[in-house]
């Protein structure tokens, strides 16, 4: 089982790695970071990343195309929160397990807004919960794209800057223990939605 994992896992990353020289790989990449601020649970980190390892000289291309997509993506998600909460907002609100904690999430809005947009865009807590929920408390919407721009932008940038310089590096130490750096990538995801539980 382990080894099936591990093959599995070797798979998806030379998927990523090969399609960095493909013209829909773009498009692909874009699409995740778009549904993953709105309703997907699966950050686009893991087509940035490897995409970047292949290509380090266009890890600008692929963070702006993250962050532009990703805002893009936030709108929905505030538009859910604004107009269907009562509908798709608060079903997707249950699923994380957060329905008891919206109301005094959209209080502390009203103070800590941009901080809250801020700080939780550049962490691996699900970013959905922010859009959503700034729609759902009526944050002011051309604050929310600002703030949105600055908080993804700054994420995926430091990663482009990170991978663009020590690209080699890294992608050494990654293909040597893949299903190590996978664990880790799982972890961070897993303590970023305990934290927003904790936090919200």
């Amino acid at each position: 089982m382990v080894l099936h994992r591990g093959a599995m896992l070797k798979r998806i990353y030379d998927w990523c790695i090969d399609a960095a020289h493909k013209p829909y790989a773009l498009w692909i990449m874009g699409a995740v970071a778009f549904a993953e601020s709105s309703f997907f649970p699966v950050p686009p980190d893991v087509m940035l990343i490897p995409m970047s390892l292949a290509r380090p000289q266009r890890a600008w291309v692929y963070a702006a195309v993250c962050t532009a997509t990703s805002v893009l993506g936030g709108l929905l998600g505030y538009a859910i929160g604004a107009l269907l909460f009562d509908s798709v907002g608060h079903w997707l609100i249950q699923v994380y397990g957060l329905g008891d904690k919206v109301d005094a999430f959209r209080a502390s809005y009203a103070e800590w807004g941009a901080v809250i947009i801020l700080l939780k865009g550049l962490t691996p807590i699900p970013y959905k919960l922010v859009t959503i929920t700034s729609g759902f408390a009526g944050y002011n919407i051309g604050l929310f794209v600002l703030c949105s721009i600055v908080a993804r932008g700054g994420r995926f940038f430091i990663a482009a800057i990170l991978l663009n310089r020590y690209g080699d590096w890294i992608r050494v130490r990654i293909e040597k223990h893949l299903g190590l750096w996978v664990a880790l990538g799982a972890a961070v995801l897993v303590l970023g939605f305990v934290v927003a539980v904790k936090l919200i």
